[in-house]
């Protein structure tokens, strides 16, 4: 009759233990999967393809910026919901989640720092704070960050990485185009130089107004850049678009931008830019 009881001396198994996250992750443009460490020692580039992955914020300032010597501006400047939007969800509970999802308090950070020695205004879009979308704020923080580069003679270097203008906030979003374009123009005139960074993706409106008017324009490998999207196009003008198009090496080869960099050289490249300004100044 043993046969048909429950032994209840047995220890329990143990299970098993997943995977810890982030140990390993699949590379988006080969589909490799790659030793997450390995990924993190090589700034988020796929060692085998060269895809460059996203950035978050702090590791592209730390990209760029010598180590503790960025000085935040505007930390505690934050959206409103000026127009009390509401679509699937309240624009003021879209920004709640965005603030906990990123611990920041909108799409760009700004500040300055020094690359290489050199001091420098610096600004930094992230995708990962609702696509980047440029609203007032965002707005705001260039035209302030940009002001204070006029007053102590620094150059500016803005990254950016965007879906375009925030819908949530309308025309309000769209009028920053014009306030982040004429503050630079003032930059200009004050012949302090001004880099613009492009990252994947960088599209609509941050496309059409700040990101486009650096006195260089740089861009990381295969980054998306453009306006509006491919298909969109297509429909629009009927024809079949040149292979990738809307990609950094197709704009290179056009004239739309000066230089593709690989993540590993941009320091040093944007340090190789400004000495060439200072030795001009």
């Amino acid at each position: 009759m043993a046969w048909f009881k429950k032994k209840t001396d047995e220890k329990p198994k143990e299970k098993k233990k997943g995977i810890p996250k982030g140990l390993w992750v699949k590379c988006n443009g080969c589909e490799e999967i790659i030793y997450g460490k390995e990924l993190e020692l090589n700034n988020r580039v796929c060692p085998l393809c060269q895809y460059h992955f996203k950035l978050n914020v702090l590791e592209r300032i730390n990209l760029i910026i010598d180590e503790n010597t960025f000085i935040e501006y505007d930390k505690n400047v934050k959206s409103d919901d000026p127009l009390s939007f509401k679509d699937l969800k309240r624009y003021e509970d879209r920004l709640k989640s965005a603030k906990e999802e990123t611990g920041l308090e909108e799409a760009l950070v700004s500040g300055e720092g020094k690359i290489n020695g050199h001091d420098a205004v610096i600004c930094v879009l992230t995708f990962d704070f609702m696509g980047g979308s440029m609203a007032s704020v965002v707005g705001e923080k260039i035209f302030r960050a940009v002001d204070r580069a006029i007053k102590k003679r620094f150059p500016v270097i803005i990254v950016s990485a965007s879906g375009g203008a925030r819908m949530q906030e309308g025309i309000l979003s769209l009028m920053q185009m014009a306030k982040t374009t004429a503050v630079l123009a003032k930059l200009g005139k004050e012949k302090l130089p001004y880099i613009s960074i492009l990252t994947d993706p960088t599209t609509g409106g941050v496309t059409a107004s700040f990101a486009s008017i650096g006195d260089v324009i740089i861009s990381e490998p295969k980054a998306l850049i453009g306006f509006t999207g491919a298909r969109v196009i297509e429909q629009t003008i009927g024809q079949k678009l040149p292979e990738g198009f809307q990609r950094a090496e197709f704009l290179l080869e056009h004239g739309m931008i000066d230089m593709v960099v690989e993540r590993k050289d941009m320091k040093k490249t944007v340090a190789q830019i400004l000495d060439f300004f200072k030795n001009r100044q």
